[in-house]
């Protein structure tokens, strides 16, 4: 009866896993870049820096309005003498075209073209950022979803381990060579197994809900058949390479480059206030009247009469004119700010000094951690070598009745611990790995 309900219980399992989905690492990178906010967030503001990177928005262009102006109004007036009222309305259009050219600023055109084209290189190193870390996010925890895979592998070893000392038992105690103290014991060491797993299956639904949100998943609860296995290549590296690399190609030293040079850029804009402007305007005016009044005169010898003023006025103007402005006193508000200028640009030099040296003690911080770890791999690979075929001599020899239940349980204890340190190893070798290409800049290459 336990024979039949454990091959069904296995038989859904294994069933389980065929209706998995299946997922390799690079899936799990492709589908976690599509749906990850910052990197789509990124991807905007380098569309807005795409967007302001012109030469019109750094003023290399004229510029030209069309104005119109209406201009209405009714005038009445009375005087005494031979103008007795004045009565007048008028109405006015005046449209007209100005034109303003900036044709020399000290450069600044050129130097606010130069530091809309860095802002665009900084839009664009937040994409790979944002992607880096979203990459790193997503083989963490696919890793840490594999682990958590090979431990509850062990652990249904184990299972089925105790599984067989239960029926072994049982068989015994039929035929008088066990008794009730054998079984019980054999029974808890299988609770034992079974409360393991049910904790450990929890792990790994937390690593899938984990693996799922750095994939940016909305259905948290999904779990997949992992296709990537647990395995590495171990590689020989050189300190005086990956530093080469890292101040070469690290993302977040690039970033402050590019603030070290806009800091430049600022300061050449800044002193370039101390330079002449001339303007070029030129326009042409039309302005359009009409006029319909009337006039009440009177003379001495005569009756008063009425006449009408009525007419459309119309003028023209074209104008061209050159102006040129340079500020003798200011008091000393560009010396100032080109003075502040000169100082941003060296904190954005000692900000690159000081994360090369927290950047250089991190690599060979991680280049020591990878070789540690590529030492306890092969130490723990000897050691799970060792902890399985003392699990087969230890099997036999209980058998055999040469060794107690409790020595073959230390031994399938010593079994389970050499697998977790195993996988732990591996699982820190990976890890002290991704950091050294995320380092290097090698991580999203």
């Amino acid at each position: 009866m336990k024979k039949s309900f454990f091959f069904i219980i296995n038989f859904f399992f294994c069933l389980s896993l065929f209706a998995q989905e299946r997922l390799s690492l690079a899936q799990a990178i492709e589908i976690g870049i599509q749906n990850n906010y910052q990197i789509e967030i990124a991807k905007q503001n380098l569309q807005v820096a795409n967007n302001n990177n012109d030469w019109g928005a750094a003023g290399r262009y004229p510029r030209l309005d069309f104005n119109i102006n209406s201009a209405n109004g009714y005038r009445n007036a009375k005087a005494p003498g031979f103008l007795l009222e004045q009565s007048a309305l008028s109405v006015g259009i005046t449209p007209s075209i100005d034109a303003t050219w900036t044709i020399y600023d000290g450069k600044r055109v050129k130097i606010t073209k130069r530091q809309l084209e860095e802002i665009e290189n900084q839009s664009s190193r937040g994409i790979s950022i944002a992607t880096e870390n979203t990459v790193q996010s997503i083989i963490l925890a696919y890793n840490r979803a594999l682990i958590q895979a090979e431990q509850l592998t062990t652990l249904r070893e184990v299972l089925s381990l105790s599984r067989d000392r239960i029926e072994y038992q049982n068989v015994r105690k039929e035929f008088g060579q066990a008794g009730k103290f054998d079984l019980l014991q054999t029974q808890d060491a299988y609770l034992n197994d079974s409360t393991n797993i049910l904790i450990q299956e929890n792990n790994l639904e937390t690593a899938f809900r984990d693996l799922n949100l750095a994939m940016g998943q909305d259905d948290l609860s999904k779990t997949y058949q992992l296709t990537d296995g647990l395995n590495y290549e171990p590689k020989v590296y050189q300190l005086a390479q990956l530093e080469q690399s890292l101040f070469a190609n690290n993302q977040n030293l690039q970033s402050l480059m590019i603030n070290r040079e806009l800091a430049n850029i600022n300061t050449q804009f800044q002193e370039s206030f101390k330079k002449p402007t001339i303007n070029l305007g030129s326009g042409l005016v039309y302005d359009l009247t009409g006029t319909q009044g009337t006039q009440l005169i009177a003379f001495s010898d005569q009756p008063p009469f009425e006449n009408e003023n009525n007419g459309t006025n119309k003028t023209f103007n074209f104008y061209f004119n050159l102006q040129a402005n340079y500020n003798i006193f200011d008091g000393g508000m560009r010396k100032r700010n080109v003075e502040n200028a000169k100082v941003d640009e060296l904190i954005a030099q000692l900000n690159i000094n000081d994360l090369k040296r927290t950047l250089s003690n991190q690599l060979q911080n991680a280049l020591a951690n990878y070789n540690n770890q590529l030492r306890l791999v092969n130490l723990t690979e000897n050691l799970i070598e060792n902890a399985k075929e003392n699990l087969v001599i230890g099997e036999e020899r209980f058998k055999g009745g040469l060794i107690t239940s409790f020595d073959y349980r230390s031994i399938q204890l010593a079994f389970v611990n050499a697998s977790q340190s195993r996988l732990n190893a591996i699982f820190n070798l990976k890890n002290t790995e991704v950091e050294l290409m995320r380092l290097t800049g090698d991580l999203i290459k």
